[in-house]
């Protein structure tokens, strides 16, 4: 009689560590870059190994480094990051790549009509998909100067997507949620027109989440990945630095 020693999960989990995996995070710390309304984060020693262990506390606001937005950060009355089920954190990976576009003008806005040539190329984007805005943006971490790049009148210009190209992927595609490199969805130069981030409160309005300050998406293929979103559960919050990673196929 021979005994299964691998069940399909155990095979399911060799299958994945055979692949390529990309860390998309980025290291954050008190000098790191963050949105211009937080002050920065505090990283104190609690204890050394003098005392007989290592230990830290840490003081940040949730929406630091690479992080995940919960529809409440945005939206009243909607869910908590601790409501997210775990299995909306794993999702098939769409990266759309814009960053000659964002290279060359820097206060690009992804548009449809972007989308649609991308879907010329890739074909169409699948519904249930996490679809990632690639501007290389996140070379630039982690310079606060460079991150921010302002103008000689002080404002921001930072690539972006455009609230129809959202509008877009979720009605159009049916997309569960989106990621970009910058601190913000919205392009600097719509929410100069606007004067409000209409991209960001739309997407969290859709009751799923965003990832921010997404890195190495250079190193992920436009179609074919799967991006874990792994997150801690603190009660009520709106956000959480995140370890967000891709296994490539």
């Amino acid at each position: 009689m021979t005994v299964q020693t691998t069940n399909e999960l155990q095979a399911a989990l060799q299958l994945l560590k055979s692949k390529e995996w990309v860390d998309l995070t980025h290291s954050f710390g008190p000098d790191s870059p963050h949105f211009f309304m937080f002050e920065d984060a505090k990283f104190e020693t609690l204890f050394t190994h003098d005392d007989g262990f290592f230990a830290q506390k840490f003081s940040f606001p949730g929406q630091y480094g690479t992080h995940i937005d919960a529809p409440i950060h945005f939206v009243r009355d909607t869910r908590y990051l601790d409501e997210l089920g775990l299995k909306e954190l794993v999702l098939p990976l769409v990266v759309i790549d814009q960053s000659k576009k964002a290279e060359a003008d820097h206060d690009f806005t992804c548009s449809v009509q972007d989308i649609l040539d991308f879907e010329a190329t890739y074909g169409r984007i699948e519904e249930g998909t996490f679809v990632a805005l690639r501007t290389d943006w996140s070379k630039r971490w982690p310079d606060h100067v460079a991150f921010n790049n302002k103008d000689a009148n002080g404002n921001n210009r930072i690539p972006g997507w455009g609230l129809d190209a959202l509008k877009f992927l979720f009605e159009e595609r049916n997309v569960k949620a989106i990621g970009h490199e910058t601190f913000d969805t919205d392009s600097a130069a719509d929410f100069r027109e606007k004067g409000s981030l209409e991209g960001e409160y739309y997407v969290l309005e859709q009751d799923t989440y965003q990832i921010e300050l997404l890195t190495n998406l250079d190193k992920v293929p436009a179609k074919g990945a799967v991006i874990f979103n792994i997150v801690p559960k603190p009660e009520k919050a709106s956000g959480f630095p995140v370890r967000s990673f891709a296994i490539l196929p």
